[in-house]
């Protein structure tokens, strides 16, 4: 006579495999191709790692069905755009004696070297944010090219802004945006080579 095995014991089984393998939830279209894509482009980046593209381009992606390269970079465009325009606005409190979130008072006329040094800084995020409006175009119409090279000026710009601050050997309360900045300029430019 074979053994009789009770529902319970079969159900106790089951329920120590899921706890011990859980089923893992799933992943929509967009989310496997926003992680394909920065898998293909992060993942060997010095600029930005895969986490950062993720995070960047899924919170910029709707739930479209038409998401490749060329959508990718121009979500990182419209990021870096945005961030520049609110980098510049930063800058324009901070000049005019306050950081607007309460915790930071800098009065410009007490530090030369940092007056300066942001006025240098809204010029250059000033640029970024001239250009983003033509970077945009340029990602829709196809003209990688273009794009690129725009994207790599906005890189260089934030690179400088960054770099003046160490030179007039003040701190740079800039250091977070221009990082961001940066990254998604990177990020724009490594896209574009797969779109």
């Amino acid at each position: 006579m074979a053994p009789s095995i009770s529902s319970t014991s079969v159900m106790s089984v089951v329920a120590v495999l899921l706890l011990l393998f859980p089923i893992a939830p799933a992943i929509s279209s967009s989310d496997q191709a926003i992680l394909g894509a920065c898998k293909t482009v992060g993942g060997g980046s010095t600029y930005f790692d895969v986490q950062f593209c993720e995070e960047a381009i899924g919170s910029a992606a709707g739930g479209g069905t038409s998401l490749d390269y060329q959508v990718f970079a121009g979500l990182a465009v419209g990021l870096l755009a945005d961030n520049a325009t609110s980098t510049k606005a930063k800058i324009d409190r901070l000049i005019q004696g306050g950081s607007g979130d309460g915790n930071v008072k800098l009065n410009v006329g007490d530090d030369a070297a940092l007056g300066c040094c942001l006025l240098s800084c809204r010029k250059l995020y000033g640029g970024i944010v001239e250009s983003g409006p033509t970077c945009t175009a340029a990602v829709k119409t196809g003209k990688f090219g273009e794009a690129t090279a725009l994207l790599e000026k906005a890189a260089a710009a934030v690179k400088k802004c960054e770099d003046g601050f160490g030179k007039s050997n003040v701190t740079s309360p800039l250091m977070a945006e221009d990082d961001d900045t940066y990254k998604l300029a990177k990020l724009g430019v490594a896209l574009l080579r797969f779109a």
